[in-house]
């Protein structure tokens, strides 16, 4: 017999909503946790596994860059898409289709043969990801009665935090104890669970104003970002040149639809607003920093250094912690002092912190080299972005909250994207050299400009973001949630706070 199915509501204020502490809140609860909590063990230990992907598939430095662009490329694109899509069509049900892309994807990146194969599969688990992750607040967010929608939201981020803690350790393990294949494997029963509670449990919302999707947007700024990132890695290719054309030609045109298009998925008015635009072009310059960081880092720690995939895993935990700990003590100050301070010393701890990374070589020992930087970075990080993603809310009227916390969103994942594709050829390091050649050329070159781009965001809160402009609250401390979804929570959070 099918399962029992919630009625369908419209919108997220029109109805009394669920009660914090109700079983079915927290069914509702635990189905977006265990959901968004495959997504970001993901993107916690991926990086961690490549050396043993690499050794497995005999995969090239640039088919490393490919395994994490190729996911990033479908995300980034379809990120804004993928918000819209719940709101018209169900975000349960959006959100149900999401889990099962990612998935059937995960266990395709599990029987990958071939480099060719993985970087394909990763590609459909960032379409996956694209329907997962927007729905996963979104639900709560539309679920909840406003009283409780805060507390809501912070018991998930609590949940997942813990979650993406764990990454680490159980993906190192894996990867050391048997093979990295079981990374993604692990995400099935996972993703089992979670739709079988989703569908039982977890009522069916729609946006009541339901707009055309801006289908020709995604294709062009799909094709545009897969372009430039191909363009940027495959250094020496025939065709390296006609299609970095093709990927600007089509970034122009993705710009100069949005802006003619009556329902674009990227609102460009939104980016008038000074103190908005100066706090996505801090999150750039900061998460482009970040994406490359942790991709050369944990890979320099295993070629280099000799640390198995647990080790290296486990070596940016004391980051996790200082985030969990020290987040929503920055969110609070910025309250207090406004954002532009935290927002300009932030990314200058996080850049000195690049610095000490790039001088880690082979020989040196985690206390004395890897952990200072580890623990600057995690001082650095959790002093940017409470009050980052809370001035992003903040420069924005009520209504384009979604939006605003959408395109923070897909800033801060195009920034890891295009960093991981190009830093690396900026710094001088060579795709078809060994790994460990490969990182002796250019290793420290490409911290120092990871080191760069955080003062140069640094720079650009103190020049556009104004000093004592009223933020909204930040309350979940979650690094993961902070770093991979930026902005959603808040959204949500501070519409409560308010009610």
């Amino acid at each position: 017999m099918d399962a029992p199915e919630a009625p369908t509501r419209d919108g997220v204020d029109d109805a009394p909503g669920l009660r914090y502490g109700t079983p079915q809140a927290w069914w509702t609860i635990g189905a977006v946790v265990l959901g968004s909590g495959i997504v970001f063990l993901d993107g916690t230990v991926v990086n961690v596994a490549l050396p043993s992907i690499g050794q497995d598939l005999g995969t090239s430095l640039g088919g490393m860059q490919w395994t994490v662009n190729a996911y990033l490329v479908t995300l980034s694109s379809l990120l804004l898409l993928g918000g819209s899509m719940g709101d018209q069509f169900g975000r349960r049900r959006v959100f149900v289709a999401g889990l099962v892309v990612f998935t059937a994807a995960s266990m395709l990146c599990g029987v990958a043969p071939t480099t060719g194969f993985l970087v394909a599969a990763r590609a459909l688990q960032g379409i996956g990801g694209a329907l997962l992750v927007p729905g996963s607040l979104s639900i709560l967010a539309a679920t909840f009665h406003p009283d409780d929608r805060a507390r809501a939201i912070g018991a998930w981020s609590g949940m997942a935090g813990v979650t993406s803690s764990l990454g680490p350790f159980l993906g190192g393990w894996l990867i050391d104890a048997f093979t990295w294949r079981l990374i993604f494997f692990i995400n099935v029963p996972l993703a089992a669970v979670a739709v079988a509670v989703a569908v039982r449990h977890v009522p069916e919302t729609r946006a009541p104003v339901r707009l055309p999707l801006d289908l020709a947007g995604a294709a062009l700024v799909t094709v545009a970002l897969a372009a430039i990132s191909y363009a940027a890695i495959e250094q020496g290719a025939s065709a390296q040149g006609a299609v970095a054309v093709v990927g600007v030609v089509a970034l122009i045109g993705f710009l100069a639809w949005e802006h003619r298009s009556a329902h674009p998925m990227l609102p460009l008015g939104v980016f008038r607003s000074r103190q908005f635009s100066g706090a996505n072009l801090t999150t750039f310059a900061v998460y482009a920093a970040l994406g490359a960081a942790f991709f050369l880092v944990t890979l320099q720690l295993q070629i280099s250094l000799g640390y198995s995939a647990l080790e290296a895993g486990v070596s940016f935990f004391p980051f996790t912690l200082l985030m969990l700990w020290l987040s929503p003590k920055a969110g609070q100050v910025s309250q207090r002092i406004g954002p532009r301070l935290p927002m300009t010393i932030g990314p200058l701890t996080a850049g000195a912190a690049m610095v000490v990374f790039g001088q880690i070589e082979p020989g040196d020992r985690y206390v004395t080299s890897v952990l200072p930087a580890v623990v600057l970075f995690g001082l650095g990080m959790a002093t940017t972005v409470a009050p980052l993603t809370a001035t992003v809310l903040a420069s924005v009227d009520d209504a384009m909250a979604g939006v605003a916390s959408g395109v923070n969103n897909a800033v801060s994942r195009l920034a890891g994207l295009l960093a991981v594709a190009v830093l690396p050829a900026l710094a001088g390091i060579a795709i078809g050299d060994s790994l460990a050649d490969a990182l002796a050329e250019g290793y420290t070159t490409a911290l120092r400009m990871s080191a760069a781009l955080c003062a140069a965001g640094g720079a650009i809160a103190l020049v556009m973001v104004e000093r004592a402009r009223p933020t909204r609250p930040v309350v979940h401390p979650a690094p993961q949630v902070a770093c991979g979804d930026p902005c959603l929570a808040e959204s949500e959070t501070a519409r409560s706070d308010r009610n």
